[in-house]
């Protein structure tokens, strides 16, 4: 890995774990095991830095996200899919993390990707719904955009009540419970007479 694949890779990290105040220069380049030439050979400073760390964060989470919504099948398996995926639940969200780092969220440069990952889920998780509507598998009063909006409120709230708990179960609940309302709005799940 060059030293710049180094410097992005330790800045994501440290922005996870420490966000963008608690994230120094020193910091990254200790991770990175890299010196401060290097970093400033590849970077103008570390918000130039942080904002490729970000970018490829924000690009990360759609691409695990796009796998799962559009894999073949129903509508509410994939979405499904999507709310029950593997994560590291205790450690928080690393694009909805940010959203709670003043700095970041003031400087349009870092919060851009931020603000576009969230835009683009909550529209692609509209998409599957729409098309599971469409296709009779979901209930025609089903409103999509609201419903996106929902599920990815409930992914990020279920990452802060885990981390105050100190627990997995308060995200699982919180997922298994959309998944439950989800699928009661399925055509499939009623009777009808």
């Amino acid at each position: 890995m060059s030293s710049a694949e180094r410097l992005i890779e330790s800045t994501r990290e440290l922005l996870w774990e420490r966000g963008y105040t608690g994230t120094s220069p020193r910091a990254i380049q200790q991770r990175a095991g890299a010196g401060q030439g290097s970093m400033y050979h590849h970077f103008s400073g570390k918000p130039e830095l942080a904002r490729a760390a970000i970018g490829r964060t924000a690009e990360e989470m759609r691409a695990t996200a796009e796998a799962v919504l559009s894999a073949p099948g129903p509508a509410l398996e994939r979405i499904a899919a999507y709310l029950h995926r593997e994560r590291a639940v205790l450690r928080g969200c690393p694009v909805g993390r940010l959203t709670q780092d003043p700095d970041v969220m003031a400087d349009a440069t870092l919060s851009e990707p931020v603000k576009q990952s969230f835009a683009w889920l909550v529209g692609r998780i509209a998409e599957v719904l729409r098309e599971g509507r469409d296709r009779g598998e979901l209930d025609v009063a089903l409103d999509p955009e609201s419903t996106a909006a929902t599920v990815v409120a409930v992914v990020q709230g279920g990452y802060v009540l885990a981390r105050a708990a100190g627990s997995t179960e308060p995200f699982d609940r919180a997922v298994s419970g959309v998944a439950s309302l989800l699928a009661a709005r399925g055509t499939s799940a009623r009777n009808d007479d």
